[in-house]
């Protein structure tokens, strides 16, 4: 049964006409009844919403020739696997995820409080650095399913359509608790005093943070990018926590590779330092790399050449691969282009 306080809002909005406060409860109970595996409730309470939207309309609708019923398909579902234990983040960074969730798991407290929980988080960092391994690590930690925001699915070239996707993408997320992840979000989230973007893109900015103040502090928004500058600043105030991601230290990779090195099968013949030295990660991505290289080539040699002799060959291999492209993440003749 839904909370007594909702059904009580549900009733106040129908009696004095507030469909927008209407729909808002009835998508907070469709949310709390999905959450607690209700899933036939909510799904017709979702498919009632969806109805009033149409009225006179049996079935879904088509626009541009896509079949439109709701903004699932501007999402990719992801069942998160990965704890928040299992990755190296400063502790600043860790502290205050680790509050988020806090806040999250005992919302009942703070609502009675008349406060409502931080739900809005944005990761700044260069690439390979764990941006995206957090917002699962936090959808894991909140025993939330994760939806990652499909851009090609939303955003299309027709005028004012990407705007329209965008609201019915959100409509579709409120019906349930989850982690809503924006990766590489300065794509959407651009500057509007930009002289270089056309006015198309002004709405949809308009549209995306009329919708961040709109959604239910039960779907924590997580939004990730490497280039903070190219944002629009409103987009700042509407996010309530912002961390940044840094390259890990030395200190930091070594600790990495010494956790690593405990889940191979077999002696390596390298102490985590020097194994750490010697391949030169830029980022945890290329260290996640080097490592799955060793399980891939162990994989195909069967027993042929030596545990110790096959890491060596590996390191030798990522050497002269780092030695041949430079510091730069691309060959010379394709960082020139």
């Amino acid at each position: 049964m839904a909370r007594s306080d909702l059904l009580v809002e549900l009733v106040k909005a129908g009696v004095s006409g507030d469909q927008a406060s209407a729909r808002q409860t009835a998508e907070a109970i469709a949310a709390e009844e999905r959450a607690k595996k209700h899933s036939g409730v909510a799904d017709r309470i979702s498919k009632a919403l969806t109805s009033a939207e149409r009225p006179g309309l049996a079935g879904p609708t088509r626009q541009g020739g896509l079949r439109v019923r709701d903004g699932s398909g501007g999402i990719q579902r992801r069942e998160p696997h990965r704890p928040l234990g299992e990755l190296f983040l400063d502790r600043a960074i860790r502290d205050a995820c680790l509050e988020l969730i806090e806040e999250q798991h005992r919302a009942d407290v703070l609502r009675a409080h008349g406060i409502e929980p931080r739900h809005r988080l944005l990761l700044v960092g260069p690439p390979g650095n764990g941006k995206t391994s957090l917002a699962e690590s936090l959808a894991y930690e909140l025993a939330l399913p994760l939806f990652v925001v499909r851009y090609d699915a939303v955003v299309t070239s027709y005028l004012g359509e990407t705007a329209q996707r965008l609201r019915r993408l959100f409509d579709f997320v409120r019906t349930e608790p989850c982690v809503l992840f924006f990766d590489e979000f300065d794509a959407i989230g651009k500057e509007r005093g930009d002289l270089h973007e056309t006015g198309e893109i002004k709405r949809v900015v308009t549209t995306l943070l009329l919708q961040f103040d709109d959604l239910p502090s039960y779907c924590v928004l997580v939004g990730a990018t490497n280039h903070p500058e190219l944002l629009d600043r409103a987009t700042w105030r509407r996010f309530e926590m912002r961390l940044e991601l840094e390259r890990p230290s030395d200190d930091t990779m070594t600790e990495y590779f010494a956790q690593r090195l405990k889940e191979l099968p077999e002696k390596s013949g390298y102490t985590a330092r020097r194994l750490r030295a010697a391949v030169s990660p830029r980022n945890f991505s290329e260290a996640e790399d080097f490592f799955l290289d060793i399980r891939r080539h162990l994989a195909l040699e069967q027993g042929r050449v030596t545990f110790r002799t096959l890491v060596t060959d590996r390191v030798n291999a990522w050497s002269s691969q780092r030695g041949r492209y430079g510091s730069d993440d691309r060959p010379a003749d394709l960082a020139s282009g």
